[in-house]
């Protein structure tokens, strides 16, 4: 009987991988800081059960992409990583606090620990978002996902 083995990912992939999925969590950890916020706001309990909703389906499909595809090296699923989350989700990370920067001055930073939480998670998460960008496309891992696609 003939098995065949695929090349373990370099080391480029893995903590490509690594970061994409950290990258993950600390979006789900900070969805989690805003969910505690809003009902500490009292917002109506259906827009959060939205956010929720809309939050659990994009982290869990991106997990899942992560997960079974981009970690065995399925090409596709780099460009879908590096266009849902290296550009929409990164604007998306950087447009609220550029918006109020425009509007306030750092003086009006209110500096509560939900404040300092959620900057912490956002900068993780922004940080590992370009990290694993960058190491997606270094040229090891881009060997990688060239010899995966002819043993596919």
């Amino acid at each position: 009987m003939t098995v065949l083995v695929r090349p373990q990912a370099p080391l480029t992939a893995r903590w490509a991988t690594l970061l994409w999925l950290l990258a993950v969590v600390a979006g789900v950890a900070e969805s989690v800081v805003g969910v505690i916020g809003a009902v500490r706001d009292d917002v109506p309990m259906g827009s959060i059960a939205a956010q929720i909703a809309i939050r659990a389906l994009v982290y869990g499909g991106l997990f899942v992409v992560i997960e079974r595809y981009f970690q065995h090296g399925v090409r596709w699923s780099r460009y879908l990583l590096a266009g849902l989350l290296g550009t929409v989700g990164t604007a998306s990370l950087v447009i609220g606090p550029i918006g109020w920067l425009l509007d306030h001055d750092l003086a009006s930073i209110d500096w509560s620990a939900q404040f300092v939480l959620t900057a912490l998670l956002r900068s993780v998460h922004l940080t590992a978002v370009i990290t694993a960008l960058v190491l997606s496309f270094h040229p090891e891992t881009n060997r990688w996902f060239r010899r995966n696609a002819k043993t596919a």
